[in-house]
């Protein structure tokens, strides 16, 4: 999987390396790249070439596989078996979680001000809080009309980030 997109991969070992012939998809057709490197898994950089052109690139792990950051352009790569990617494909896609209902601190502070109180309609970019952090007031708005459902945070609270400061109906 290379950005959510499968394509069949073959891999050998070359002198040096490996060559892996990367089959066809219905957005590439098939070639064979000539990777020479003495990179090992869990090293933060990739050093070597591939197909005879130098390349270096910042390699983190991620649950499912890595991410290679090379030239501005990020990718993320899962190499799997044959049978993990026929399982992987039944796997339903996790959507992030609805947060539109929610006033969150964007960064930790404390709270100086809350500006509304529960069941009070508020308008697009009413002032709904103030966050202090770092010595900076921070004024948090409202991205769209609505009604506070419940308020979870009064002055002086301390707040870490993301944590929820208001809850709209």
């Amino acid at each position: 999987m290379l950005n959510k997109v499968e394509y069949p991969l073959h891999v050998a070992n070359a002198d040096g390396g490996i060559d892996v012939k990367v089959g066809q998809n219905k957005k590439a057709g098939g070639k064979t790249l000539k990777v020479r490197s003495d990179w090992k898994p869990g090293q933060p950089f990739f050093r070597g070439s591939v197909s005879g052109q130098p390349v270096v690139a910042r390699v983190s792990a991620r649950p499912d596989g890595v991410r290679v950051v090379h030239g501005g352009a990020e990718l993320d790569i899962a190499v799997r078996t044959p049978r993990a990617a026929e399982l992987a494909r039944l796997m339903p896609e996790k959507l992030p979680p609805d947060m539109s209902k929610f006033l969150l601190c964007p960064m930790p502070g404390l709270v100086v001000s809350i500006n509304v109180a529960e069941g009070e309609p508020v308008k697009a970019g009413q002032a709904l809080a103030v966050v202090e952090a770092m010595k900076m007031e921070n004024v948090l708005r409202a991205e769209r009309d609505g009604t506070v459902k419940k308020v979870n945070a009064k002055k002086g609270d301390s707040l870490a980030v993301d944590q929820v400061i208001l809850e709209f109906a």
